[in-house]
């Protein structure tokens, strides 16, 4: 089954995708809220909900030409991990981490497929990143066990997480270089666990910028998997429907380049994640 998050005047709507069209899920069925996490928070069954849509005379509206919200519009959390790929710890001058470099991002970074992620005006270092992103489905209890926990993951889609670098540089943690608004690409579709490889192993995962492939990696050459993240999460916190978590980026990051690569106006950055799909966003000078 595959999700995506559309704009109906302003609106998200959670829709479900059907060849080149898409059915207004809250729409045909009103039980249904027309936010995923919402949706999930309520225990909607989704994707039974989505199945009796695609089933049904439910009207269609053509993907083309349609503007996006971020997949989950509002997170309870967006939790990401830094230094995932062994190569990319490799040409950042690091050896494997002893435990994953957890971050946050804020709901106000998050923006939709198309949309354009914006160069600020105090920075020019401003870099692209490649990423699988987890979307929570059910409550993760705390201390869940690696083999239980990816019965709580409702689907993968795609993320970039755009960084600017100077800023991120600027204290030990991350998370000012990480939030800037409109920096976090995040869609255009979800597609659910069941239809892809338990933890979306095995995916071919690569960063375009204009066309030129810049980032080329396996969702296996990830040092920390989606469940045991998962797991180590727990041991901390609780994850939540709709939570998200953004699992790193392989090797080919513009500041790692010689000389750097960065993102400007008039670029474009796309995310192909095999299975699920291209995420595509535009490049603009912030206004």
């Amino acid at each position: 089954m595959r999700c995506t998050t559309f704009l109906q005047q302003g609106k998200p709507r959670l829709g479900v995708v059907d060849g080149d069209a898409v059915v207004d899920l809250s729409a045909a069925r009103p039980d249904v809220p027309s936010d995923l996490r919402a949706a999930l928070e309520a225990g909607v069954d989704v994707i039974g909900a989505a199945r009796a849509c695609l089933a049904s005379a439910a009207p269609r509206v053509a993907l083309a030409g349609l503007a996006y919200a971020p997949l989950v519009p509002e997170p309870g959390k967006t939790i990401c991990l830094g230094l995932n790929y062994f190569d990319h710890a490799k040409e950042g001058g690091r050896d494997k981490p002893d435990y994953p470099w957890f971050f946050f991002r804020g709901k106000s970074s998050l923006l939709g497929h198309g949309a354009a992620g914006r160069v600020p005006r105090v920075s020019s270092k401003f870099d692209y990143e490649a990423e699988l992103a987890v979307v929570i489905g059910t409550r993760v209890p705390r201390h869940v066990g690696e083999a239980d926990a990816l019965g709580h993951v409702f689907g993968y889609s795609c993320f970039n997480d755009m960084s600017v670098r100077d800023y991120q540089k600027r204290t030990p943690q991350w998370t000012i270089g990480k939030n800037f608004d409109g920096t976090g690409g995040f869609g255009p579709v979800l597609v659910t666990a069941d239809e892809l490889p338990p933890a979306a192993v095995g995916l071919k995962i690569e960063g375009r910028l204009n066309g030129r492939v810049m980032q080329s990696a396996d969702t296996t050459d990830m040092i920390w998997g989606v469940a045991e993240t998962l797991a180590l999460l727990s041991e901390v916190l609780t994850l939540e429907p709709g939570d998200v978590v953004v699992m790193g980026t392989p090797a080919g990051v513009g500041q790692a380049r010689t000389p750097p690569v960065w993102l400007k106006a008039g670029d474009t950055f796309e995310v192909e994640i095999e299975r699920i799909g291209t995420l595509a966003n535009p490049i603009r000078a912030e206004d």
